[in-house]
Formats: C-alpha cells, structure tokens, sequence
C-alpha cells in the first residue's frame, strides 16, 4: 500500500493533528505500508522530498510570486488543484494509492486525486471549524442558519461557507474516520454522511514514557517549582475554545483557599488576553510556551492535578497523556472526549 497523509501547516498541526499523525505512522511504519507525509503550505522555499526511517515527507511550499514567499494569492482551490498536478508528476507508484486528509477545506484536491489516481480517499475529522467559533453549540449554527444572508455578520458568513465547503469533503471521500460516536452522529445527523462510510477510531497513544519513576524531586527543582508548592496543569494551545479565562477566574478561587498553589499553562497562542486576566495573580500562574513533548511529559510527571476547560473538545490527546501519567483530571463536562473517558473510567 502506498498511504499519503496529508497536513496542513497550520496551529493544529503542532498540536493534536501533529500527535495523531506522529502515532499513526509509528503505528503502521512495520506494516509493509509506503508511508509519505505530505506538508500543505509549507514554509520551505522549494518543493522537496526528505526520506526519514521508513517515512518520506513531502514539502510543498506556499504559493510563490516573483520567486519570494508571498502568502495566500490564490484561492484555497487554485492551490489544491496546483498541488493535484504536482502529485501527479511525482506520484510513480501508483499500486494500492490511499490518500488520507488531516485538515477539512479540501474537496477540491480529494475530487482532483480521484479524477487522476485509481485511489481510495479518507478523511479524519479532527474538528469542525463552526465548533471552535461557537463553542460547539449546535444551537447557535442552526439560528445561524435560519438568519437571512443580508443579516449575517462578515465572521457569520465565513462560517457558513466555511462549514459548507467542510461538508463537500465528507460527501467526496470514500471513508470518514470520526474520532468520537458523538462526532459520527454529528456527521449524519447535521451533514447527511451516510453512517456506514463512517468508522469511529478514537485517539490513542503508545505508552512510551523515559522519565524515571523517582526523580520527580530533581523536575520540581528543574522547574524551579518548591517541594510543597501544589501544581495544576493546563496544556493546549492558547485559544477561546480552550476555556482559559474561566480557568483563571477559577484558579483566583483556589487561592483565596490555598495561597501556596501554582497554575502552569503551557502551550502557544494569544498570550495578551490571558495576561490581562492574570494580572492581580501574575506571581503565581506560569506561561511556559509551546514545549517539546519530553518537558510536557515531565510537568504531567510532577503536577498534582491537570485542568482541561475546554468549551468543546472533539477529543484532546491532552486527556491521554495526563491519564497514561497517572495525573487527576478536572475537566468541563462538555466535550466528546469527555463522554468517553466516563465510559473508560466507570
């Protein structure tokens, strides 16, 4: 089988899009599969083709103009159909062709490989854009919906569009991978996906941790954390969705009880209204930034509690970690994940 996985060069895809795909090609990289990872808007100057271990990873750069970097000239179309010819010039063996999208706006190039390739073509659900902007509140998409199109805001009707060219996709591949049941019974309640194109394959992670089970005095000393001081945990990119603001206004609560506590938030993203929020209590809350997953790892190794307050969840590969650590969780309870972990945890 030669498998295409594609990437788009976005947030998500240093996030959890990044963690599925690095799971998924440690998964089958033994298993007589060609594995090529192909990177969308890359920020490489030059198309390329790196092979690393049994993995080959295709660079297509962002649209040129004039021979330098110029950003989105074209419509996302225009790109993805200039990327259909490039992978049709590349491609040469062409035997069991499965090409397998990470990111939703890409009707155009699954219609296009079809049109090229004998293939079979599958999309992994990763989120829903009207999700992240609304929360995840179906209500609100459906009032956004009976609006007339005169009265919609600019942001409403990027979501509608954005939302309709999502939905092209799921009708045009072969297969769905939902990451959830509830996502699934989205797709067919809200899109008409026919169910039996759907699978459910939730996120998973190989449980490969190199930090030693007794030094978690030497992290806390790493982390200039004290011996006493209790840590709670947030991990995720920096966005609305997230629920950061009630986290802090929560933690403010906490202190007014324990004093000593430490809120630690790792991730990248829109710091400024954040700290904004955070500034009565600034001294004990600690942006760390994005970190690689081996410091992310040992922060879950030393702290006494992890908080995911997301608005809507799909499914957080965040909850995983914290659970393959032995770590407590505080979670909303308004999330796909959510409704699976209380199944796994009883």
């Amino acid at each position: 089988m030669n498998l295409y996985l594609f990437s788009d060069n976005d947030g998500a895809s240093i996030y959890g899009i990044g963690t599925y795909l690095k799971e998924l090609t440690e998964a089958i990289e033994n298993e007589s599969i060609q594995i090529h990872l192909v990177h969308l808007h890359s920020g490489r100057p030059e198309f390329e083709i790196i092979k690393t271990n049994q993995v080959e990873h295709w660079y297509i750069p962002e649209v040129r103009n004039d021979n330098t970097l110029s950003g989105s000239l074209q419509k996302v179309d225009d790109y993805l159909r200039n990327v259909s010819y490039l992978l049709w010039l590349h491609i040469h063996d062409t035997k069991d062709l499965v090409f397998h999208f990470n990111f939703n706006q890409c009707q155009l190039l699954a219609k296009e490989l079809k049109a090229k390739f004998s293939c079979k073509t599958v999309a992994t659900v990763h989120y829903l854009k009207w999700t992240q902007e609304f929360q995840g509140n179906l209500h609100k998409l459906h009032a956004l919906k009976l609006k007339h199109e005169n009265q919609r805001s600019a942001l409403e009707k990027m979501v509608i569009k954005t939302d309709e060219y999502e939905a092209l996709l799921y009708k045009e591949v072969d297969y769905v991978i939902a990451l959830s049941q509830n996502m699934k019974n989205l797709l067919c309640s809200e899109y008409q996906i026919d169910s039996k194109k759907i699978n459910v394959i939730s996120n998973g992670l190989n449980d490969v941790t190199s930090i030693p089970k007794n030094g978690n005095d030497a992290l806390r000393r790493k982390w200039r954390l004290s011996e006493k001081e209790p840590l709670l945990l947030f991990a995720g990119r920096l966005d609305p969705v997230k629920g950061l603001l009630f986290l802090i206004r929560a933690f403010r609560k906490v202190l007014e009880i324990n004093p000593n506590c430490r809120l630690m938030i790792a991730g990248s993203g829109q710091h400024d209204i954040y700290f904004r929020e955070a500034k009565d209590i600034c001294t004990k809350i600690t942006f760390t930034g994005l970190l690689k997953k081996q410091e992310l790892y040992e922060l879950y190794r030393i702290a006494d509690m992890g908080v995911m307050p997301s608005l809507y969840e799909p499914f957080g590969y965040v909850a995983v970690e914290m659970m393959m650590h032995g770590l407590p969780i505080v979670a909303a309870a308004t999330s796909d994940w959510m409704k699976w972990w209380t199944t796994v945890a009883g």
